[in-house]
Protein backbone atom coordinates (compact mmCIF):
# COMPACT_ATOMS: atom_id res chain seq x y z
CA UNK A 1 0.00 0.00 0.00
CA UNK A 2 2.74 2.18 0.65
CA UNK A 3 3.86 2.69 -3.13
CA UNK A 4 0.06 3.99 -3.86
CA UNK A 5 0.75 7.20 -2.33
CA UNK A 6 3.65 7.87 -5.16
CA UNK A 7 1.20 7.06 -7.35
CA UNK A 8 -1.70 9.28 -6.11
CA UNK A 9 0.53 12.27 -6.12
CA UNK A 10 2.05 11.04 -9.39
CA UNK A 11 -1.56 11.36 -11.04
CA UNK A 12 -2.04 14.67 -9.50
CA UNK A 13 1.34 15.74 -11.23
CA UNK A 14 -0.54 14.40 -14.25
CA UNK A 15 -3.37 16.45 -13.99
CA UNK A 16 -1.80 19.40 -13.12
CA UNK A 17 0.34 19.30 -16.48
CA UNK A 18 -2.94 18.58 -18.66
CA UNK A 19 -4.87 20.75 -16.96
CA UNK A 20 -2.16 23.76 -17.47
CA UNK A 21 -1.64 22.79 -21.33
CA UNK A 22 -5.31 23.16 -22.00
CA UNK A 23 -6.23 25.66 -19.74
CA UNK A 24 -4.43 28.14 -22.44
CA UNK A 25 -6.69 27.37 -25.22
CA UNK A 26 -9.87 27.77 -22.71
CA UNK A 27 -9.21 30.93 -21.52
CA UNK A 28 -8.85 32.30 -25.09
CA UNK A 29 -12.14 30.32 -26.06
CA UNK A 30 -13.71 32.18 -22.98
CA UNK A 31 -12.48 35.78 -24.15
CA UNK A 32 -13.54 34.90 -27.15
CA UNK A 33 -16.84 34.05 -26.29
CA UNK A 34 -17.04 37.09 -23.78
CA UNK A 35 -17.93 34.46 -20.96
CA UNK A 36 -16.74 37.70 -18.57
CA UNK A 37 -17.17 38.66 -14.80
CA UNK A 38 -19.27 40.79 -12.98
CA UNK A 39 -18.05 42.67 -9.55
CA UNK A 40 -20.42 44.12 -7.33
CA UNK A 41 -20.24 48.11 -7.63
CA UNK A 42 -19.16 48.31 -3.39
CA UNK A 43 -15.56 46.90 -4.26
CA UNK A 44 -12.89 49.26 -4.91
CA UNK A 45 -12.10 50.41 -8.49
CA UNK A 46 -9.00 47.93 -8.08
CA UNK A 47 -12.12 44.96 -8.46
CA UNK A 48 -13.79 47.33 -11.25
CA UNK A 49 -10.64 46.66 -13.51
CA UNK A 50 -11.53 42.99 -13.04
CA UNK A 51 -14.99 43.63 -14.97
CA UNK A 52 -15.17 41.80 -18.17
CA UNK A 53 -12.17 38.61 -16.91
CA UNK A 54 -12.94 35.40 -17.86
CA UNK A 55 -14.96 33.26 -15.46
CA UNK A 56 -16.10 29.64 -15.40
CA UNK A 57 -13.19 28.56 -14.85
CA UNK A 58 -14.34 25.92 -12.66
CA UNK A 59 -14.36 23.99 -15.90
CA UNK A 60 -10.94 24.03 -15.87
CA UNK A 61 -10.81 21.74 -12.88
CA UNK A 62 -13.63 19.39 -13.64
CA UNK A 63 -13.20 17.88 -17.12
CA UNK A 64 -9.22 16.87 -16.53
CA UNK A 65 -10.67 15.30 -13.15
CA UNK A 66 -13.44 13.31 -14.55
CA UNK A 67 -11.61 11.84 -17.31
CA UNK A 68 -8.73 10.73 -15.49
CA UNK A 69 -10.48 9.46 -12.66
CA UNK A 70 -12.45 7.00 -14.71
CA UNK A 71 -9.80 6.46 -16.81
CA UNK A 72 -7.54 5.21 -13.84
CA UNK A 73 -10.74 3.78 -12.52
CA UNK A 74 -12.68 2.31 -15.29
CA UNK A 75 -11.79 -1.62 -14.39
CA UNK A 76 -12.22 -1.49 -10.53
CA UNK A 77 -15.75 0.74 -11.00
CA UNK A 78 -16.52 -2.50 -12.94
CA UNK A 79 -15.38 -5.09 -10.71
CA UNK A 80 -15.16 -3.80 -7.26
CA UNK A 81 -18.02 -2.10 -5.08
CA UNK A 82 -14.90 0.36 -3.43
CA UNK A 83 -14.03 1.13 -6.47
CA UNK A 84 -17.44 1.67 -7.69
CA UNK A 85 -17.94 3.90 -4.54
CA UNK A 86 -15.53 6.53 -6.65
CA UNK A 87 -18.31 7.32 -8.57
CA UNK A 88 -20.23 9.25 -5.71
CA UNK A 89 -17.69 12.38 -5.41
CA UNK A 90 -17.43 12.66 -8.77
CA UNK A 91 -20.92 12.54 -9.03
CA UNK A 92 -21.34 15.56 -6.69
CA UNK A 93 -18.44 17.04 -8.34
CA UNK A 94 -20.37 17.09 -12.18
CA UNK A 95 -23.93 17.76 -10.70
CA UNK A 96 -22.61 20.69 -8.53
CA UNK A 97 -20.38 22.09 -11.72
CA UNK A 98 -23.63 21.81 -13.64
CA UNK A 99 -25.43 24.02 -11.35
CA UNK A 100 -22.63 26.50 -10.74
CA UNK A 101 -22.45 26.91 -14.74
CA UNK A 102 -26.02 27.78 -14.70
CA UNK A 103 -26.00 30.11 -12.29
CA UNK A 104 -22.71 31.59 -13.82
CA UNK A 105 -24.82 31.69 -17.69
CA UNK A 106 -26.91 33.45 -15.63
CA UNK A 107 -25.02 36.22 -14.29
CA UNK A 108 -23.65 36.82 -17.91
CA UNK A 109 -26.23 37.12 -19.75
CA UNK A 110 -27.45 40.07 -16.66
CA UNK A 111 -24.02 42.38 -18.17
CA UNK A 112 -25.66 41.31 -21.68
CA UNK A 113 -28.86 42.89 -20.06
CA UNK A 114 -31.00 39.91 -21.18
CA UNK A 115 -31.72 37.77 -18.30
CA UNK A 116 -31.97 38.32 -13.96
CA UNK A 117 -28.37 38.07 -12.10
CA UNK A 118 -28.25 35.12 -11.76
CA UNK A 119 -30.06 31.62 -10.42
CA UNK A 120 -32.56 32.92 -8.04
CA UNK A 121 -30.98 32.14 -4.25
CA UNK A 122 -34.20 29.50 -3.70
CA UNK A 123 -33.70 27.98 -6.98
CA UNK A 124 -29.95 27.39 -6.40
CA UNK A 125 -30.32 26.43 -2.77
CA UNK A 126 -33.15 23.70 -4.01
CA UNK A 127 -31.10 22.57 -6.20
CA UNK A 128 -28.02 22.14 -3.80
CA UNK A 129 -31.04 20.27 -1.16
CA UNK A 130 -31.84 17.72 -4.14
CA UNK A 131 -28.63 16.97 -4.76
CA UNK A 132 -26.81 16.32 -1.74
CA UNK A 133 -29.73 14.65 -0.32
CA UNK A 134 -29.64 12.06 -3.05
CA UNK A 135 -25.42 12.14 -2.56
CA UNK A 136 -26.23 11.61 1.22
CA UNK A 137 -29.26 8.51 0.97
CA UNK A 138 -26.39 6.57 -1.68
CA UNK A 139 -23.81 6.88 1.01
CA UNK A 140 -25.93 6.13 4.07
CA UNK A 141 -27.64 3.09 2.09
CA UNK A 142 -25.09 1.67 -0.18
CA UNK A 143 -23.81 -1.57 1.65
CA UNK A 144 -20.42 -1.91 1.98
CA UNK A 145 -19.55 0.52 -0.78
CA UNK A 146 -18.62 2.97 1.78
CA UNK A 147 -16.53 2.16 4.67
CA UNK A 148 -17.24 4.38 7.03
CA UNK A 149 -21.28 5.36 6.09
CA UNK A 150 -22.99 6.03 9.29
CA UNK A 151 -20.33 6.62 11.19
CA UNK A 152 -18.25 9.51 12.47
CA UNK A 153 -14.24 8.58 13.67
CA UNK A 154 -12.98 11.33 16.62
CA UNK A 155 -9.89 12.26 17.96
CA UNK A 156 -8.40 10.17 21.02
CA UNK A 157 -11.06 7.56 20.47
CA UNK A 158 -10.06 4.00 18.47
CA UNK A 159 -12.80 3.14 16.83
CA UNK A 160 -15.39 4.64 15.00
CA UNK A 161 -18.90 5.91 16.43
CA UNK A 162 -21.97 4.18 14.80
CA UNK A 163 -25.01 6.92 14.04
CA UNK A 164 -28.58 6.66 13.14
CA UNK A 165 -28.89 6.97 9.37
CA UNK A 166 -31.58 9.34 10.47
CA UNK A 167 -28.97 11.55 11.94
CA UNK A 168 -26.45 10.66 9.52
CA UNK A 169 -28.39 11.69 5.94
CA UNK A 170 -29.01 15.28 7.29
CA UNK A 171 -25.69 15.84 8.94
CA UNK A 172 -24.18 14.74 5.28
CA UNK A 173 -26.51 17.11 3.84
CA UNK A 174 -25.27 19.93 5.86
CA UNK A 175 -21.99 19.41 5.29
CA UNK A 176 -22.04 19.27 1.88
CA UNK A 177 -24.47 22.47 1.31
CA UNK A 178 -22.24 23.95 3.67
CA UNK A 179 -19.25 23.95 2.52
CA UNK A 180 -20.70 24.07 -1.12
CA UNK A 181 -20.99 27.66 0.23
CA UNK A 182 -18.10 28.43 2.20
CA UNK A 183 -15.84 27.51 -0.51
CA UNK A 184 -17.81 29.90 -2.68
CA UNK A 185 -17.92 32.32 -0.14
CA UNK A 186 -14.21 32.07 0.00
CA UNK A 187 -13.92 32.74 -4.07
CA UNK A 188 -13.32 36.89 -3.77
CA UNK A 189 -9.90 37.06 -4.36
CA UNK A 190 -7.20 35.73 -6.79
CA UNK A 191 -6.41 32.55 -5.81
CA UNK A 192 -7.92 32.50 -2.70
CA UNK A 193 -10.67 29.52 -2.94
CA UNK A 194 -7.95 27.31 -5.31
CA UNK A 195 -4.90 27.64 -2.74
CA UNK A 196 -7.32 27.11 0.41
CA UNK A 197 -9.37 23.81 -1.22
CA UNK A 198 -6.03 22.43 -2.63
CA UNK A 199 -4.79 22.36 0.64
CA UNK A 200 -8.17 20.85 2.25
CA UNK A 201 -8.31 18.00 -0.37
CA UNK A 202 -4.30 17.09 0.04
CA UNK A 203 -5.24 17.18 4.18
CA UNK A 204 -8.15 14.77 2.88
CA UNK A 205 -6.04 12.82 0.41
CA UNK A 206 -3.63 11.93 3.31
CA UNK A 207 -6.24 11.07 5.75
CA UNK A 208 -7.94 8.35 3.28
CA UNK A 209 -4.47 7.12 2.03
CA UNK A 210 -3.77 6.38 6.37
CA UNK A 211 -7.51 4.40 5.65
CA UNK A 212 -6.63 2.55 3.07
CA UNK A 213 -9.11 4.26 0.83
CA UNK A 214 -6.49 4.37 -2.57
CA UNK A 215 -8.98 5.49 -4.76
CA UNK A 216 -10.38 8.13 -2.42
CA UNK A 217 -6.98 8.99 -2.13
CA UNK A 218 -6.01 9.38 -5.91
CA UNK A 219 -9.39 11.37 -6.60
CA UNK A 220 -7.94 13.92 -3.76
CA UNK A 221 -4.98 14.60 -5.13
CA UNK A 222 -6.22 14.82 -8.50
CA UNK A 223 -8.36 17.27 -7.51
CA UNK A 224 -4.80 18.87 -5.81
CA UNK A 225 -3.31 19.21 -9.18
CA UNK A 226 -6.33 20.45 -11.19
CA UNK A 227 -6.74 23.05 -8.30
CA UNK A 228 -3.15 23.82 -8.71
CA UNK A 229 -3.38 23.57 -12.72
CA UNK A 230 -6.38 26.75 -12.39
CA UNK A 231 -4.03 28.42 -10.13
CA UNK A 232 -1.49 29.24 -12.90
CA UNK A 233 -4.18 31.15 -14.47
CA UNK A 234 -5.92 32.35 -11.47
CA UNK A 235 -2.84 34.13 -9.47
CA UNK A 236 -2.79 37.68 -9.42
CA UNK A 237 -3.34 39.32 -11.63
CA UNK A 238 -6.08 36.66 -12.40
CA UNK A 239 -6.31 35.58 -16.35
CA UNK A 240 -9.05 33.26 -14.87
CA UNK A 241 -11.76 33.14 -12.22
CA UNK A 242 -13.56 29.95 -10.88
CA UNK A 243 -17.03 31.22 -10.88
CA UNK A 244 -19.72 28.76 -9.17
CA UNK A 245 -19.27 26.49 -11.40
CA UNK A 246 -15.76 26.26 -9.94
CA UNK A 247 -16.50 26.67 -6.17
CA UNK A 248 -19.61 25.13 -5.61
CA UNK A 249 -18.61 21.71 -6.76
CA UNK A 250 -14.92 22.22 -5.15
CA UNK A 251 -17.02 22.67 -1.56
CA UNK A 252 -19.93 20.24 -2.03
CA UNK A 253 -16.81 17.55 -3.29
CA UNK A 254 -15.25 18.48 -0.22
CA UNK A 255 -17.70 17.98 2.31
CA UNK A 256 -18.47 14.22 0.22
CA UNK A 257 -14.70 13.26 0.98
CA UNK A 258 -14.97 14.41 4.69
CA UNK A 259 -17.72 12.01 5.27
CA UNK A 260 -16.69 9.16 3.30
CA UNK A 261 -13.58 9.38 5.39
CA UNK A 262 -15.56 9.30 8.54
CA UNK A 263 -13.33 12.48 9.25
CA UNK A 264 -16.68 15.00 8.97
CA UNK A 265 -15.70 16.65 12.75
CA UNK A 266 -12.51 18.35 11.28
CA UNK A 267 -13.60 19.63 8.21
CA UNK A 268 -13.82 23.11 10.22
CA UNK A 269 -10.12 22.66 11.40
CA UNK A 270 -8.74 21.61 8.20
CA UNK A 271 -11.05 23.82 6.15
CA UNK A 272 -11.07 26.87 9.05
CA UNK A 273 -10.66 29.60 6.44
CA UNK A 274 -13.91 28.72 4.02
CA UNK A 275 -15.51 28.47 7.19
CA UNK A 276 -14.88 31.60 8.77
CA UNK A 277 -15.64 33.67 5.84
CA UNK A 278 -19.57 32.06 6.14
CA UNK A 279 -19.79 33.05 9.88
CA UNK A 280 -18.58 36.30 8.58
CA UNK A 281 -21.45 36.73 6.32
CA UNK A 282 -23.79 35.08 9.08
CA UNK A 283 -22.52 37.45 11.65
CA UNK A 284 -22.53 40.55 9.80
CA UNK A 285 -26.43 39.74 8.36
CA UNK A 286 -27.21 39.35 11.90
CA UNK A 287 -25.82 42.31 13.27
CA UNK A 288 -27.22 44.35 10.90
CA UNK A 289 -30.76 43.49 10.90
CA UNK A 290 -30.37 43.46 15.01
CA UNK A 291 -29.08 47.06 15.04
CA UNK A 292 -31.30 48.44 12.14
CA UNK A 293 -33.11 51.75 13.04
CA UNK A 294 -36.92 51.43 12.49
CA UNK A 295 -37.38 55.13 10.92
CA UNK A 296 -34.24 54.59 8.13
CA UNK A 297 -34.07 51.06 8.42
CA UNK A 298 -30.50 51.00 8.22
CA UNK A 299 -28.62 48.99 10.21
CA UNK A 300 -24.51 48.71 11.33
CA UNK A 301 -21.51 46.45 10.15
CA UNK A 302 -20.23 44.05 12.40
CA UNK A 303 -17.19 43.77 9.84
CA UNK A 304 -16.35 46.66 7.51
CA UNK A 305 -17.50 44.00 4.64
CA UNK A 306 -18.41 40.56 4.19
CA UNK A 307 -16.96 37.95 3.71
CA UNK A 308 -14.18 38.35 5.89
CA UNK A 309 -11.58 38.95 3.29
CA UNK A 310 -12.77 41.84 2.30
CA UNK A 311 -12.74 43.21 6.03
CA UNK A 312 -8.79 42.71 5.88
CA UNK A 313 -8.72 44.49 2.74
CA UNK A 314 -10.54 47.65 3.67
CA UNK A 315 -8.51 47.67 6.91
CA UNK A 316 -5.25 47.87 5.04
CA UNK A 317 -4.04 44.98 3.59
CA UNK A 318 -3.28 44.45 -0.35
CA UNK A 319 -5.56 41.65 -2.13
CA UNK A 320 -2.00 39.59 -2.31
CA UNK A 321 -1.21 39.86 1.38
CA UNK A 322 -4.70 38.75 2.51
CA UNK A 323 -4.23 35.63 -0.16
CA UNK A 324 -0.89 34.94 1.75
CA UNK A 325 -1.52 35.24 4.71
CA UNK A 326 -5.27 33.24 4.65
CA UNK A 327 -3.34 30.47 3.11
CA UNK A 328 -0.58 29.89 5.46
CA UNK A 329 -3.59 30.04 8.04
CA UNK A 330 -5.36 27.52 5.49
CA UNK A 331 -2.30 25.37 5.30
CA UNK A 332 -1.44 24.89 8.90
CA UNK A 333 -5.01 23.71 9.80
CA UNK A 334 -5.06 21.84 6.96
CA UNK A 335 -1.75 20.10 9.04
CA UNK A 336 -3.55 20.62 12.30
CA UNK A 337 -6.40 18.49 10.68
CA UNK A 338 -4.15 15.21 9.77
CA UNK A 339 -2.16 15.30 12.97
CA UNK A 340 -5.64 14.81 14.72
CA UNK A 341 -7.08 12.29 12.51
CA UNK A 342 -4.07 10.37 13.85
CA UNK A 343 -4.93 10.45 17.75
Amino acid sequence: MVGQLPFAITVGVVAFLLAVIWGGPFVEILRRLKIGKIIQVELSEEYQRKVGTPTMGGIMIVIPVVLIALGLNVVNVIRTVTGASILLPLGVLVGFSLLGMIDDWEGIQTSRGIFGQGLPARVKFAGQVILATVAAIIISLYDGGFQYANQIILPFIPFPIEISPVIFIPITVFYIIGMSNAVNFTDGMDGLAGIITASAFASYGVIAFLQGQIFLTQFCFLLVGACFAFLWYNAHPAQLFMGDAGSLPLGATLGTVAIMTGQWILLPVIAIVPVLETLSVILQVAYYKRTKDPVTGIGQRLFRMAPIHYHFQKGGWSETQVVQRLWLVGLLSAMLGVALALL
